[in-house]
């Protein structure tokens, strides 16, 4: 069964820190450019990060350069979201996808462009 799981999330403060992990069961993650999206309440979903199958190339949106970093271990099948230096405005349900697609800098955060998603985390940053 193809699966994507999240974990990592949880109640953090203001210039905290927070690691998120995705987990691909039923199918081999390197094959496949792996996104970070998150939602927050009364919100659309937004593009947080990517990170490409081909060349490790890594994409981030304008909100969390800087701040975040997607990494991959193969080995552990498994994508990573380091969180450092969050914010209120951080706090969302953050949500690991694949496509089979080739990424770019242009679409890499349009979430149709995604097949499998995982079932989310939430992420809260508050005092």
């Amino acid at each position: 069964q193809v699966q994507l799981v999240e974990s990592g999330g949880g109640l953090v403060q203001p210039g905290g820190s927070l690691r998120l992990s995705c987990a691909a069961s039923g199918f081999t993650l390197d094959a496949y450019a792996v996104g970070w999206f998150r939602q927050a309440p009364g919100k659309e979903r937004e593009g947080v990060s990517c990170i490409s199958s081909s060349d490790g190339s890594t994409y981030y949106s304008d909100s969390v350069k800087g701040r975040f970093t997607i990494s991959r271990d193969n080995a552990k099948n498994t994508v990573y979201l380091q969180m450092n230096s969050l914010k209120p405005e951080d706090t969302a349900v953050y949500y690991c996808a694949t496509t089979s697609r080739v990424v770019s800098r242009v679409w890499w955060g349009f979430e149709h462009r995604y097949a499998n998603w995982g079932q989310g985390t939430q992420v809260t940053v508050s005092s």
